[in-house]
Protein backbone atom coordinates (compact mmCIF):
# COMPACT_ATOMS: atom_id res chain seq x y z
CA UNK A 1 0.00 0.00 0.00
CA UNK A 2 1.08 3.39 -0.98
CA UNK A 3 -0.58 6.81 0.79
CA UNK A 4 0.43 10.50 0.66
CA UNK A 5 -1.38 13.07 1.72
CA UNK A 6 -3.04 16.56 -0.12
CA UNK A 7 -3.83 19.39 1.38
CA UNK A 8 -6.86 22.53 -0.44
CA UNK A 9 -6.08 25.82 0.59
CA UNK A 10 -8.30 29.36 0.39
CA UNK A 11 -6.21 29.76 -2.76
CA UNK A 12 -8.25 27.10 -4.44
CA UNK A 13 -5.35 24.55 -5.27
CA UNK A 14 -4.44 21.31 -3.91
CA UNK A 15 -0.66 20.88 -2.98
CA UNK A 16 0.88 17.65 -2.50
CA UNK A 17 -0.81 15.80 -5.51
CA UNK A 18 2.50 15.62 -7.50
CA UNK A 19 3.69 12.62 -5.01
CA UNK A 20 0.68 11.19 -4.74
CA UNK A 21 -0.20 7.65 -6.83
CA UNK A 22 -1.65 8.61 -9.75
CA UNK A 23 -3.32 5.03 -10.19
CA UNK A 24 -4.79 5.43 -6.59
CA UNK A 25 -7.92 3.39 -6.31
CA UNK A 26 -9.51 5.55 -2.81
CA UNK A 27 -9.09 9.20 -1.96
CA UNK A 28 -10.75 10.59 1.75
CA UNK A 29 -10.75 14.08 1.85
CA UNK A 30 -11.87 16.39 4.90
CA UNK A 31 -12.68 20.00 5.07
CA UNK A 32 -14.73 22.41 6.72
CA UNK A 33 -18.38 22.88 5.16
CA UNK A 34 -18.17 26.51 3.68
CA UNK A 35 -14.10 25.41 2.15
CA UNK A 36 -16.30 22.12 0.22
CA UNK A 37 -20.31 23.36 -0.12
CA UNK A 38 -19.31 24.45 -4.16
CA UNK A 39 -17.81 20.84 -4.56
CA UNK A 40 -14.27 22.69 -5.93
CA UNK A 41 -11.93 20.46 -3.78
CA UNK A 42 -13.76 17.34 -5.43
CA UNK A 43 -13.76 17.91 -8.68
CA UNK A 44 -10.13 18.74 -8.82
CA UNK A 45 -9.87 15.51 -6.88
CA UNK A 46 -12.09 13.60 -9.62
CA UNK A 47 -10.00 14.92 -12.24
CA UNK A 48 -6.83 14.09 -10.81
CA UNK A 49 -7.55 10.61 -9.46
CA UNK A 50 -10.00 9.40 -11.99
CA UNK A 51 -9.87 5.68 -11.07
CA UNK A 52 -10.11 6.47 -7.51
CA UNK A 53 -12.97 6.32 -5.17
CA UNK A 54 -13.50 9.87 -3.33
CA UNK A 55 -15.35 9.76 -0.42
CA UNK A 56 -15.26 13.04 2.45
CA UNK A 57 -17.30 14.93 4.27
CA UNK A 58 -17.29 18.56 6.61
CA UNK A 59 -15.96 18.42 10.14
CA UNK A 60 -15.21 19.90 13.01
CA UNK A 61 -11.63 20.19 11.93
CA UNK A 62 -8.71 18.75 10.12
CA UNK A 63 -6.17 16.26 11.12
CA UNK A 64 -3.40 17.23 9.65
CA UNK A 65 -0.39 15.45 11.31
CA UNK A 66 0.12 16.62 15.09
CA UNK A 67 -1.62 19.77 14.31
CA UNK A 68 -5.78 20.86 13.88
CA UNK A 69 -6.24 23.07 10.88
CA UNK A 70 -9.99 25.07 9.58
CA UNK A 71 -8.57 26.75 7.16
CA UNK A 72 -7.48 23.55 4.93
CA UNK A 73 -9.33 20.92 3.18
CA UNK A 74 -6.86 17.76 3.61
CA UNK A 75 -6.68 14.21 1.56
CA UNK A 76 -5.45 11.20 1.55
CA UNK A 77 -4.85 9.11 -1.77
CA UNK A 78 -4.12 5.11 -1.03
CA UNK A 79 -2.81 3.00 -3.70
CA UNK A 80 -3.54 -0.63 -2.57
CA UNK A 81 -1.59 -3.84 -4.42
CA UNK A 82 -3.62 -6.56 -3.14
CA UNK A 83 -6.90 -5.38 -1.76
CA UNK A 84 -10.25 -4.16 -3.06
CA UNK A 85 -12.52 -1.58 -2.08
CA UNK A 86 -16.20 -1.05 -3.01
CA UNK A 87 -18.29 1.70 -2.66
CA UNK A 88 -21.76 2.46 -1.68
CA UNK A 89 -23.85 5.67 -0.63
CA UNK A 90 -28.13 6.59 0.25
CA UNK A 91 -29.68 9.65 1.44
CA UNK A 92 -31.58 9.63 4.48
CA UNK A 93 -34.72 11.48 4.64
CA UNK A 94 -35.09 11.53 8.93
CA UNK A 95 -33.90 9.83 11.68
CA UNK A 96 -36.25 7.26 11.83
CA UNK A 97 -35.04 5.97 9.01
CA UNK A 98 -31.37 5.23 10.02
CA UNK A 99 -31.58 1.50 10.14
CA UNK A 100 -33.25 0.92 7.07
CA UNK A 101 -30.30 3.09 5.40
CA UNK A 102 -27.52 1.22 7.41
CA UNK A 103 -28.85 -2.24 6.01
CA UNK A 104 -29.63 -1.70 2.73
CA UNK A 105 -25.65 -0.33 2.87
CA UNK A 106 -24.62 -3.43 4.69
CA UNK A 107 -26.30 -5.61 1.70
CA UNK A 108 -24.93 -3.80 -1.17
CA UNK A 109 -21.40 -4.11 0.89
CA UNK A 110 -21.44 -7.81 1.94
CA UNK A 111 -19.12 -10.22 0.49
CA UNK A 112 -18.03 -13.50 1.41
CA UNK A 113 -14.08 -11.66 1.60
CA UNK A 114 -15.16 -8.57 3.47
CA UNK A 115 -12.61 -7.31 5.71
CA UNK A 116 -13.92 -4.06 6.97
CA UNK A 117 -16.11 -1.39 6.33
CA UNK A 118 -14.87 2.60 7.07
CA UNK A 119 -18.56 5.08 6.96
CA UNK A 120 -18.84 8.67 6.35
CA UNK A 121 -21.93 9.90 7.74
CA UNK A 122 -24.30 12.66 8.00
CA UNK A 123 -23.95 14.08 11.50
CA UNK A 124 -27.21 15.73 12.12
CA UNK A 125 -30.55 14.00 10.41
CA UNK A 126 -29.54 10.45 11.55
CA UNK A 127 -29.40 8.15 14.21
CA UNK A 128 -25.59 6.90 14.53
CA UNK A 129 -26.46 3.90 16.42
CA UNK A 130 -29.49 2.21 14.49
CA UNK A 131 -27.11 3.26 11.27
CA UNK A 132 -24.34 0.84 12.53
CA UNK A 133 -27.04 -1.64 13.80
CA UNK A 134 -28.33 -1.58 10.31
CA UNK A 135 -24.87 -2.24 8.80
CA UNK A 136 -24.17 -5.06 11.58
CA UNK A 137 -27.56 -6.84 10.62
CA UNK A 138 -26.40 -7.36 6.90
CA UNK A 139 -22.79 -7.82 7.46
CA UNK A 140 -22.64 -10.15 10.69
CA UNK A 141 -20.94 -9.18 13.52
CA UNK A 142 -17.54 -10.62 13.29
CA UNK A 143 -17.19 -7.63 10.71
CA UNK A 144 -15.49 -4.22 12.00
CA UNK A 145 -16.93 -1.17 10.71
CA UNK A 146 -15.79 2.00 11.99
CA UNK A 147 -15.62 5.48 10.86
CA UNK A 148 -17.73 8.77 11.73
CA UNK A 149 -20.71 11.53 11.67
CA UNK A 150 -19.87 14.89 9.90
CA UNK A 151 -19.50 17.57 11.21
CA UNK A 152 -20.09 21.60 11.53
CA UNK A 153 -18.24 22.84 13.78
CA UNK A 154 -19.53 24.42 17.21
CA UNK A 155 -22.65 25.66 14.47
CA UNK A 156 -24.61 22.07 14.11
CA UNK A 157 -25.95 23.89 10.87
CA UNK A 158 -25.70 21.55 8.37
CA UNK A 159 -23.49 18.92 7.54
CA UNK A 160 -22.29 17.36 4.30
CA UNK A 161 -21.08 14.34 2.98
CA UNK A 162 -19.90 12.94 -1.50
CA UNK A 163 -19.29 9.97 -2.23
CA UNK A 164 -17.60 9.47 -6.05
CA UNK A 165 -20.11 13.05 -5.97
CA UNK A 166 -19.48 16.49 -4.22
CA UNK A 167 -20.48 16.63 -0.80
CA UNK A 168 -24.53 17.34 -0.13
CA UNK A 169 -26.45 16.90 3.11
CA UNK A 170 -28.11 13.91 4.38
CA UNK A 171 -26.26 11.48 2.71
CA UNK A 172 -24.30 8.14 3.92
CA UNK A 173 -20.81 6.59 2.31
CA UNK A 174 -19.60 3.58 3.32
CA UNK A 175 -15.87 2.23 1.40
CA UNK A 176 -15.08 -1.79 1.62
CA UNK A 177 -12.07 -3.56 2.29
CA UNK A 178 -12.10 -7.23 0.74
CA UNK A 179 -9.67 -9.96 0.58
CA UNK A 180 -6.51 -11.46 2.70
CA UNK A 181 -4.29 -8.63 2.54
CA UNK A 182 -6.06 -5.55 4.11
CA UNK A 183 -5.53 -5.28 8.08
CA UNK A 184 -7.23 -3.05 9.98
CA UNK A 185 -7.01 -1.75 13.54
CA UNK A 186 -9.36 -0.17 15.55
CA UNK A 187 -9.11 1.20 18.96
CA UNK A 188 -11.46 3.56 20.68
CA UNK A 189 -10.97 5.59 23.97
CA UNK A 190 -12.71 8.54 26.08
CA UNK A 191 -11.12 9.43 28.89
CA UNK A 192 -13.86 11.54 30.58
CA UNK A 193 -14.83 11.26 34.34
CA UNK A 194 -18.21 10.90 35.58
CA UNK A 195 -19.89 13.07 37.91
CA UNK A 196 -23.04 13.92 39.87
CA UNK A 197 -25.67 11.16 41.18
CA UNK A 198 -26.35 8.20 38.69
CA UNK A 199 -29.84 8.97 37.13
CA UNK A 200 -32.31 6.90 35.11
CA UNK A 201 -33.58 7.30 31.42
CA UNK A 202 -37.37 7.43 32.08
CA UNK A 203 -38.63 8.56 28.68
CA UNK A 204 -37.16 8.32 25.57
CA UNK A 205 -38.06 8.03 21.75
CA UNK A 206 -35.23 6.15 19.60
CA UNK A 207 -32.32 9.41 20.28
CA UNK A 208 -34.53 12.20 21.55
CA UNK A 209 -34.29 11.89 25.29
CA UNK A 210 -37.46 13.28 27.30
CA UNK A 211 -37.21 12.86 30.88
CA UNK A 212 -34.69 11.69 33.29
CA UNK A 213 -35.43 10.46 36.51
CA UNK A 214 -38.97 11.30 35.81
CA UNK A 215 -38.03 15.31 35.09
CA UNK A 216 -37.71 16.94 31.37
CA UNK A 217 -33.75 16.16 30.29
CA UNK A 218 -32.94 19.46 29.19
CA UNK A 219 -33.93 21.20 32.71
CA UNK A 220 -30.79 18.88 34.02
CA UNK A 221 -28.36 20.27 31.45
CA UNK A 222 -29.31 24.18 32.19
CA UNK A 223 -28.61 23.37 35.77
CA UNK A 224 -25.16 22.42 35.57
CA UNK A 225 -24.45 25.08 32.62
CA UNK A 226 -25.98 27.79 34.60
CA UNK A 227 -28.40 30.51 32.53
CA UNK A 228 -25.38 32.18 30.43
CA UNK A 229 -24.09 28.64 29.04
CA UNK A 230 -27.70 27.67 28.43
CA UNK A 231 -28.45 29.83 25.86
CA UNK A 232 -25.45 28.39 23.89
CA UNK A 233 -27.32 25.69 23.85
CA UNK A 234 -26.66 22.44 22.15
CA UNK A 235 -22.87 24.15 21.99
CA UNK A 236 -22.20 24.17 25.63
CA UNK A 237 -23.65 20.95 26.52
CA UNK A 238 -20.66 18.82 24.49
CA UNK A 239 -18.70 20.16 27.55
CA UNK A 240 -21.22 17.77 29.64
CA UNK A 241 -21.52 14.41 27.49
CA UNK A 242 -24.22 11.56 29.17
CA UNK A 243 -22.67 8.18 29.83
CA UNK A 244 -25.68 5.83 29.44
CA UNK A 245 -25.25 1.75 30.20
CA UNK A 246 -27.82 -1.01 30.44
CA UNK A 247 -28.20 -1.53 34.48
CA UNK A 248 -27.63 -5.21 33.54
CA UNK A 249 -24.44 -4.74 31.56
CA UNK A 250 -22.58 -1.88 33.62
CA UNK A 251 -19.21 -2.80 31.87
CA UNK A 252 -20.39 -2.10 28.11
CA UNK A 253 -21.34 1.89 28.65
CA UNK A 254 -20.95 4.65 25.56
CA UNK A 255 -21.18 8.23 25.71
CA UNK A 256 -23.59 10.35 24.32
CA UNK A 257 -23.54 13.54 23.10
CA UNK A 258 -26.12 16.23 21.71
CA UNK A 259 -26.74 17.18 18.26
CA UNK A 260 -29.80 19.76 19.32
CA UNK A 261 -32.75 20.75 21.81
CA UNK A 262 -36.18 21.39 21.85
CA UNK A 263 -36.97 24.34 24.80
CA UNK A 264 -40.56 24.32 24.31
CA UNK A 265 -40.58 20.72 24.83
CA UNK A 266 -37.51 20.30 27.08
CA UNK A 267 -36.57 17.31 25.08
CA UNK A 268 -32.74 16.99 23.88
CA UNK A 269 -31.73 15.00 20.64
CA UNK A 270 -28.58 13.10 21.03
CA UNK A 271 -26.57 11.18 18.54
CA UNK A 272 -27.31 7.81 19.48
CA UNK A 273 -29.97 5.83 21.23
CA UNK A 274 -31.14 6.72 24.31
CA UNK A 275 -33.08 3.39 25.52
CA UNK A 276 -35.09 4.09 28.26
CA UNK A 277 -34.45 2.49 31.82
CA UNK A 278 -30.82 2.45 31.03
CA UNK A 279 -28.75 4.14 33.56
CA UNK A 280 -27.03 7.80 33.12
CA UNK A 281 -24.69 9.69 34.20
CA UNK A 282 -22.60 13.21 33.32
CA UNK A 283 -18.82 13.27 32.60
CA UNK A 284 -16.36 15.88 32.33
CA UNK A 285 -13.19 16.07 30.91
CA UNK A 286 -9.73 16.63 32.17
CA UNK A 287 -6.98 17.93 29.90
CA UNK A 288 -4.30 14.41 31.00
CA UNK A 289 -6.95 12.17 30.85
CA UNK A 290 -8.23 12.92 27.31
CA UNK A 291 -4.42 12.90 26.29
CA UNK A 292 -4.22 9.20 27.87
CA UNK A 293 -7.36 8.53 26.29
CA UNK A 294 -6.18 9.17 22.31
CA UNK A 295 -2.90 7.68 23.01
CA UNK A 296 -4.74 4.16 24.55
CA UNK A 297 -7.08 4.14 21.28
CA UNK A 298 -4.25 4.37 18.82
CA UNK A 299 -2.25 1.93 20.99
CA UNK A 300 -5.00 -0.41 20.24
CA UNK A 301 -5.29 0.10 16.65
CA UNK A 302 -1.69 -0.35 16.34
CA UNK A 303 -1.72 -3.75 18.07
CA UNK A 304 -4.68 -4.87 16.16
CA UNK A 305 -3.37 -4.04 12.78
CA UNK A 306 0.46 -5.02 13.56
CA UNK A 307 2.10 -3.52 10.55
CA UNK A 308 5.36 -4.60 9.12
CA UNK A 309 8.62 -2.57 10.61
CA UNK A 310 8.82 -1.26 6.51
CA UNK A 311 4.89 -1.12 5.65
CA UNK A 312 3.22 1.78 4.32
CA UNK A 313 0.13 2.58 6.63
CA UNK A 314 -2.30 5.16 7.53
CA UNK A 315 -4.07 5.91 10.58
CA UNK A 316 -7.62 7.66 10.61
CA UNK A 317 -8.21 9.67 13.76
CA UNK A 318 -11.76 10.84 14.40
CA UNK A 319 -12.23 12.31 17.32
CA UNK A 320 -15.65 14.56 18.93
CA UNK A 321 -15.94 18.02 18.67
CA UNK A 322 -16.58 18.13 22.18
CA UNK A 323 -13.27 17.28 22.67
CA UNK A 324 -11.27 19.82 20.52
CA UNK A 325 -13.65 22.60 22.39
CA UNK A 326 -12.81 21.59 26.13
CA UNK A 327 -9.18 21.34 24.83
CA UNK A 328 -8.76 24.38 22.95
CA UNK A 329 -5.48 25.73 22.01
CA UNK A 330 -4.28 22.51 24.13
CA UNK A 331 -5.81 20.38 20.89
CA UNK A 332 -2.50 19.63 19.72
CA UNK A 333 -1.28 17.28 22.71
CA UNK A 334 -4.30 15.14 22.05
CA UNK A 335 -2.93 13.98 18.78
CA UNK A 336 1.09 14.33 19.79
CA UNK A 337 -0.14 11.84 22.05
CA UNK A 338 -2.01 9.72 19.44
CA UNK A 339 1.26 10.17 16.94
CA UNK A 340 3.90 9.10 20.03
CA UNK A 341 2.00 5.58 19.40
CA UNK A 342 2.52 5.29 15.68
CA UNK A 343 5.50 4.11 13.44
CA UNK A 344 7.69 6.22 11.28
CA UNK A 345 5.49 4.75 8.05
CA UNK A 346 2.61 5.68 9.45
CA UNK A 347 0.19 9.10 7.91
CA UNK A 348 -1.90 9.91 10.92
CA UNK A 349 -5.05 11.91 9.17
CA UNK A 350 -8.81 12.64 10.01
CA UNK A 351 -11.26 14.69 11.44
CA UNK A 352 -13.27 16.15 14.25
CA UNK A 353 -16.76 14.57 14.49
CA UNK A 354 -20.26 14.70 15.96
CA UNK A 355 -19.80 11.02 16.37
CA UNK A 356 -17.67 7.89 16.36
CA UNK A 357 -18.07 4.59 14.89
CA UNK A 358 -15.86 1.89 16.20
CA UNK A 359 -16.14 -1.95 17.95
CA UNK A 360 -16.65 -1.16 21.66
CA UNK A 361 -13.54 -2.52 23.37
CA UNK A 362 -15.78 -4.75 25.78
CA UNK A 363 -18.39 -6.51 23.42
CA UNK A 364 -17.00 -6.24 20.41
CA UNK A 365 -19.85 -5.34 18.39
CA UNK A 366 -19.74 -1.84 16.19
CA UNK A 367 -21.32 1.07 17.91
CA UNK A 368 -21.62 4.58 17.59
CA UNK A 369 -19.50 6.39 20.08
CA UNK A 370 -19.20 10.14 21.30
CA UNK A 371 -16.63 11.90 23.20
CA UNK A 372 -13.97 9.64 22.26
CA UNK A 373 -10.85 9.29 19.86
CA UNK A 374 -11.42 6.28 17.63
CA UNK A 375 -8.68 5.19 15.44
CA UNK A 376 -8.76 3.70 12.50
CA UNK A 377 -5.23 1.82 11.02
CA UNK A 378 -4.74 0.73 7.47
CA UNK A 379 -1.83 -1.65 6.49
CA UNK A 380 -1.43 -3.94 3.66
CA UNK A 381 0.33 -7.59 4.40
CA UNK A 382 2.95 -8.32 2.51
CA UNK A 383 2.46 -10.76 -0.20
Amino acid sequence: MRAAQMFWDKAGHWSGTDGAPADAGLVFYFGRRQMLADGAPYEQLRERFPRAHVLGCSTGGQVTGTDVSDDVVSAVALDFSSTRVRVASARIARPTDSRSVGATLGAELNDKDLAGIFVLSDGLGVNGSALVEGIASRIGASVPVSGGLAGDGPDFAQTIVGCDAPPEPNTIAAVGFYGDAIRIGHGSAGGWNVFGPLRQITRSAGNVLFEVDGKPALDLYKLYLGPEESQKLPGSALLFPMRIFDPKHPDQSVVRTILGVDHVVGSMTFAGDMPEGWSAQLMRGSFDRLCAGAAEATHRAVERAAPGPDAQSVAILVSCIGRRLLMGQRIDEELEAAAAELGPNCLPVGFYSYGEISPHEQSGFCQLHNQTMTVTLLTEQAA
